[in-house]
Protein backbone atom coordinates (compact mmCIF):
# COMPACT_ATOMS: atom_id res chain seq x y z
CA UNK A 1 0.00 0.00 0.00
CA UNK A 2 1.32 3.14 -0.68
CA UNK A 3 1.73 6.24 1.29
CA UNK A 4 -1.12 8.23 -0.59
CA UNK A 5 -3.38 5.02 -0.07
CA UNK A 6 -2.93 3.81 3.15
CA UNK A 7 -3.88 8.01 4.31
CA UNK A 8 -7.06 7.72 2.23
CA UNK A 9 -7.89 4.20 3.72
CA UNK A 10 -7.12 5.88 7.42
CA UNK A 11 -9.01 9.16 6.23
CA UNK A 12 -12.06 6.64 5.40
CA UNK A 13 -11.72 4.84 8.80
CA UNK A 14 -11.81 7.58 10.68
CA UNK A 15 -14.73 9.40 8.94
CA UNK A 16 -16.88 6.20 9.13
CA UNK A 17 -15.74 5.91 12.84
CA UNK A 18 -16.86 9.14 13.72
CA UNK A 19 -20.08 8.63 12.01
CA UNK A 20 -20.29 5.57 14.37
CA UNK A 21 -20.88 3.18 10.79
CA UNK A 22 -22.03 -0.34 11.59
CA UNK A 23 -20.44 -3.06 10.75
CA UNK A 24 -21.94 -6.81 12.50
CA UNK A 25 -19.39 -7.55 15.66
CA UNK A 26 -18.95 -10.31 17.80
CA UNK A 27 -21.14 -8.42 20.41
CA UNK A 28 -23.12 -11.66 21.79
CA UNK A 29 -26.43 -9.29 22.49
CA UNK A 30 -26.17 -8.56 18.75
CA UNK A 31 -28.18 -10.83 16.04
CA UNK A 32 -26.25 -11.22 12.87
CA UNK A 33 -27.14 -12.58 9.55
CA UNK A 34 -24.51 -14.28 7.78
CA UNK A 35 -25.69 -13.84 4.04
CA UNK A 36 -25.78 -9.99 5.11
CA UNK A 37 -22.53 -10.16 6.23
CA UNK A 38 -21.14 -11.97 3.48
CA UNK A 39 -22.98 -9.35 1.19
CA UNK A 40 -20.93 -6.53 2.90
CA UNK A 41 -17.85 -8.56 2.68
CA UNK A 42 -15.77 -5.89 -0.02
CA UNK A 43 -13.18 -6.78 -2.76
CA UNK A 44 -10.71 -9.90 -2.32
CA UNK A 45 -7.70 -8.77 -0.72
CA UNK A 46 -5.71 -8.87 -4.03
CA UNK A 47 -7.51 -5.79 -5.14
CA UNK A 48 -7.72 -3.65 -1.93
CA UNK A 49 -4.23 -2.13 -2.98
CA UNK A 50 -2.21 -3.59 -0.43
CA UNK A 51 0.41 -6.36 -1.37
CA UNK A 52 1.19 -8.55 1.27
CA UNK A 53 4.76 -8.80 2.47
CA UNK A 54 6.92 -10.91 0.58
CA UNK A 55 8.03 -13.58 3.28
CA UNK A 56 6.17 -16.25 3.94
CA UNK A 57 5.29 -17.48 7.23
CA UNK A 58 4.29 -20.91 8.37
CA UNK A 59 0.61 -21.53 10.00
CA UNK A 60 1.15 -22.25 13.65
CA UNK A 61 -0.72 -25.96 15.21
CA UNK A 62 -2.67 -25.54 18.11
CA UNK A 63 -1.37 -24.19 21.08
CA UNK A 64 -0.66 -26.40 23.92
CA UNK A 65 0.10 -24.29 27.09
CA UNK A 66 1.11 -27.22 29.65
CA UNK A 67 0.36 -25.72 32.90
CA UNK A 68 -2.36 -23.27 32.12
CA UNK A 69 -6.29 -23.95 32.24
CA UNK A 70 -8.30 -25.41 29.54
CA UNK A 71 -9.58 -21.68 29.18
CA UNK A 72 -7.23 -18.78 28.72
CA UNK A 73 -8.28 -15.27 29.80
CA UNK A 74 -4.90 -14.04 29.97
CA UNK A 75 -1.22 -14.61 29.93
CA UNK A 76 1.70 -14.30 32.96
CA UNK A 77 1.52 -10.83 34.62
CA UNK A 78 4.77 -10.47 35.54
CA UNK A 79 6.13 -10.03 32.07
CA UNK A 80 5.83 -6.81 29.79
CA UNK A 81 3.67 -8.49 26.71
CA UNK A 82 0.08 -8.30 25.55
CA UNK A 83 -1.64 -10.02 23.14
CA UNK A 84 -4.26 -8.26 20.90
CA UNK A 85 -6.94 -10.51 19.52
CA UNK A 86 -9.56 -9.94 16.89
CA UNK A 87 -12.43 -11.75 15.37
CA UNK A 88 -12.18 -12.30 11.95
CA UNK A 89 -14.50 -10.72 9.71
CA UNK A 90 -15.50 -7.74 8.06
CA UNK A 91 -14.10 -5.72 4.62
CA UNK A 92 -10.78 -6.85 3.79
CA UNK A 93 -9.51 -3.81 3.20
CA UNK A 94 -10.11 -2.41 6.74
CA UNK A 95 -8.71 -5.71 7.57
CA UNK A 96 -5.35 -5.08 5.46
CA UNK A 97 -4.94 -1.38 6.82
CA UNK A 98 -5.03 -3.09 10.20
CA UNK A 99 -2.63 -5.86 9.82
CA UNK A 100 -0.56 -3.18 8.04
CA UNK A 101 -0.55 -0.26 10.92
CA UNK A 102 0.33 -3.43 13.06
CA UNK A 103 3.45 -4.44 11.20
CA UNK A 104 4.52 -0.85 10.92
CA UNK A 105 4.34 -0.45 14.51
CA UNK A 106 6.05 -3.73 15.07
CA UNK A 107 3.59 -5.82 16.54
CA UNK A 108 1.95 -9.09 16.05
CA UNK A 109 -1.83 -9.74 16.73
CA UNK A 110 -4.16 -13.28 16.40
CA UNK A 111 -6.89 -13.14 14.41
CA UNK A 112 -9.92 -15.10 14.97
CA UNK A 113 -11.75 -16.03 11.67
CA UNK A 114 -14.94 -17.05 11.27
CA UNK A 115 -15.08 -19.55 8.57
CA UNK A 116 -17.98 -18.36 6.18
CA UNK A 117 -15.21 -14.78 5.78
CA UNK A 118 -12.39 -17.30 4.99
CA UNK A 119 -14.94 -18.58 2.12
CA UNK A 120 -15.26 -15.44 1.05
CA UNK A 121 -11.52 -14.23 1.28
CA UNK A 122 -9.66 -16.99 1.42
CA UNK A 123 -6.82 -15.15 0.60
CA UNK A 124 -6.58 -13.47 3.83
CA UNK A 125 -5.91 -16.19 5.62
CA UNK A 126 -2.04 -16.54 3.83
CA UNK A 127 -2.28 -11.97 4.73
CA UNK A 128 -2.38 -12.92 8.27
CA UNK A 129 0.05 -15.34 8.56
CA UNK A 130 2.50 -13.54 6.11
CA UNK A 131 2.42 -10.68 7.57
CA UNK A 132 3.87 -12.76 11.22
CA UNK A 133 0.65 -12.83 12.56
CA UNK A 134 -1.47 -15.54 14.15
CA UNK A 135 -4.42 -17.28 13.04
CA UNK A 136 -7.31 -19.53 14.44
CA UNK A 137 -10.95 -20.62 14.24
CA UNK A 138 -14.08 -18.56 15.73
CA UNK A 139 -16.41 -21.08 14.25
CA UNK A 140 -18.07 -21.61 10.60
CA UNK A 141 -20.96 -19.22 11.06
CA UNK A 142 -20.70 -16.99 14.38
CA UNK A 143 -24.00 -18.41 15.63
CA UNK A 144 -24.33 -18.67 19.30
CA UNK A 145 -22.28 -21.67 19.62
CA UNK A 146 -23.07 -22.31 23.35
CA UNK A 147 -26.75 -22.72 22.82
CA UNK A 148 -26.50 -25.05 20.52
CA UNK A 149 -26.93 -28.95 20.42
CA UNK A 150 -23.83 -30.89 20.63
CA UNK A 151 -23.88 -31.79 16.70
CA UNK A 152 -24.36 -28.38 15.58
CA UNK A 153 -21.86 -27.20 17.68
CA UNK A 154 -19.13 -29.64 16.84
CA UNK A 155 -20.41 -28.92 13.30
CA UNK A 156 -19.25 -25.08 14.13
CA UNK A 157 -15.89 -25.62 15.26
CA UNK A 158 -15.22 -28.78 12.77
CA UNK A 159 -16.12 -26.76 9.52
CA UNK A 160 -14.29 -23.63 10.36
CA UNK A 161 -10.98 -25.80 11.00
CA UNK A 162 -11.99 -27.85 7.88
CA UNK A 163 -11.24 -23.88 5.93
CA UNK A 164 -8.50 -23.41 7.85
CA UNK A 165 -6.39 -26.76 7.18
CA UNK A 166 -7.21 -26.28 3.42
CA UNK A 167 -6.27 -23.02 3.44
CA UNK A 168 -2.85 -22.88 5.51
CA UNK A 169 -2.10 -26.96 5.95
CA UNK A 170 -3.29 -26.66 10.38
CA UNK A 171 -6.55 -25.89 11.46
CA UNK A 172 -5.54 -23.06 13.46
CA UNK A 173 -3.22 -21.82 16.94
CA UNK A 174 -6.37 -21.14 19.09
CA UNK A 175 -9.90 -21.65 18.93
CA UNK A 176 -12.57 -18.99 20.88
CA UNK A 177 -16.63 -19.45 21.07
CA UNK A 178 -18.94 -17.43 19.30
CA UNK A 179 -21.06 -14.97 20.86
CA UNK A 180 -19.46 -15.87 24.10
CA UNK A 181 -16.61 -14.91 26.37
CA UNK A 182 -16.05 -18.52 27.69
CA UNK A 183 -16.50 -21.37 26.34
CA UNK A 184 -19.61 -24.12 28.67
CA UNK A 185 -17.93 -27.31 29.45
CA UNK A 186 -19.43 -28.89 26.63
CA UNK A 187 -18.37 -26.70 24.23
CA UNK A 188 -14.96 -26.68 25.15
CA UNK A 189 -14.88 -30.33 25.06
CA UNK A 190 -16.09 -30.54 21.73
CA UNK A 191 -12.78 -28.30 20.79
CA UNK A 192 -11.09 -30.58 22.52
CA UNK A 193 -12.37 -33.80 20.36
CA UNK A 194 -12.08 -31.00 17.17
CA UNK A 195 -7.67 -30.78 17.82
CA UNK A 196 -7.80 -27.68 20.27
CA UNK A 197 -6.12 -28.10 23.82
CA UNK A 198 -7.51 -24.43 25.16
CA UNK A 199 -10.25 -22.28 24.35
CA UNK A 200 -9.02 -18.52 24.19
CA UNK A 201 -11.12 -16.10 26.11
CA UNK A 202 -10.12 -12.60 27.17
CA UNK A 203 -9.61 -10.47 30.44
CA UNK A 204 -10.25 -6.89 28.20
CA UNK A 205 -13.10 -6.26 26.19
CA UNK A 206 -12.50 -3.34 23.93
CA UNK A 207 -16.59 -2.05 22.91
CA UNK A 208 -15.64 -2.15 19.48
CA UNK A 209 -18.09 -4.18 18.25
CA UNK A 210 -20.63 -1.87 18.75
CA UNK A 211 -18.54 1.31 17.32
CA UNK A 212 -18.32 4.08 19.70
CA UNK A 213 -15.65 5.60 17.83
CA UNK A 214 -11.58 5.58 17.74
CA UNK A 215 -11.36 8.04 20.94
CA UNK A 216 -13.86 5.67 22.55
CA UNK A 217 -11.93 2.36 21.41
CA UNK A 218 -8.79 3.71 22.26
CA UNK A 219 -9.20 4.94 25.83
CA UNK A 220 -11.73 1.72 26.90
CA UNK A 221 -8.31 -0.49 25.70
CA UNK A 222 -5.67 2.03 27.87
CA UNK A 223 -7.78 1.91 30.71
CA UNK A 224 -8.29 -2.02 31.31
CA UNK A 225 -5.00 -3.23 29.54
CA UNK A 226 -2.18 -4.31 31.69
CA UNK A 227 1.01 -7.16 31.49
CA UNK A 228 -0.72 -10.41 30.15
CA UNK A 229 -3.56 -8.47 29.10
CA UNK A 230 -5.68 -11.01 26.35
CA UNK A 231 -7.58 -7.68 24.18
CA UNK A 232 -10.50 -8.73 22.38
CA UNK A 233 -10.71 -6.13 19.28
CA UNK A 234 -12.66 -6.73 15.88
CA UNK A 235 -11.47 -6.52 12.11
CA UNK A 236 -13.80 -4.84 9.80
CA UNK A 237 -14.84 -1.77 12.27
CA UNK A 238 -13.23 1.65 11.04
CA UNK A 239 -13.11 3.18 14.55
CA UNK A 240 -10.87 -0.12 15.47
CA UNK A 241 -8.08 0.89 12.35
CA UNK A 242 -8.24 4.26 13.30
CA UNK A 243 -7.47 3.68 17.46
CA UNK A 244 -5.08 0.69 17.00
CA UNK A 245 -1.99 3.21 16.15
CA UNK A 246 -2.29 5.44 19.82
CA UNK A 247 -3.64 1.89 21.23
CA UNK A 248 -0.06 0.63 20.32
CA UNK A 249 1.93 4.07 21.05
CA UNK A 250 0.06 3.91 24.66
CA UNK A 251 1.05 0.37 25.20
CA UNK A 252 4.52 1.24 23.87
CA UNK A 253 5.08 4.11 26.49
CA UNK A 254 4.09 1.88 29.43
CA UNK A 255 6.62 -0.53 28.31
CA UNK A 256 4.48 -3.08 26.73
CA UNK A 257 4.38 -5.36 23.57
CA UNK A 258 1.98 -6.56 21.56
CA UNK A 259 2.71 -10.43 20.37
CA UNK A 260 0.95 -13.28 19.16
CA UNK A 261 -0.89 -14.98 22.43
CA UNK A 262 0.90 -18.24 21.50
CA UNK A 263 3.91 -15.92 22.50
CA UNK A 264 2.65 -14.68 25.87
CA UNK A 265 1.94 -17.93 26.89
CA UNK A 266 4.48 -20.06 26.21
Amino acid sequence: MTSLDRRSVLRAAASAAAAGALVSGCDPHRDEDPDAVRSAGGPSPSRAGHAPPARAHAARPPTRAPGLPVQIAHGPRNGRAVALTFHGRGDPRLATALLGEAERAGAKVTVLAIGDWLDEQPAMARRILDGGHELGNHTMHHRNICALPAAEAYAEISRCADRLRALTGTIGSWFRPSQARRATDLVAGLARKAGYPHVLSYDVDSLDANDPGAPAVQRTVLDAVGPGSVVSLHLGHAGTVAALPPILDGLRRRGLRAVTTTELVT
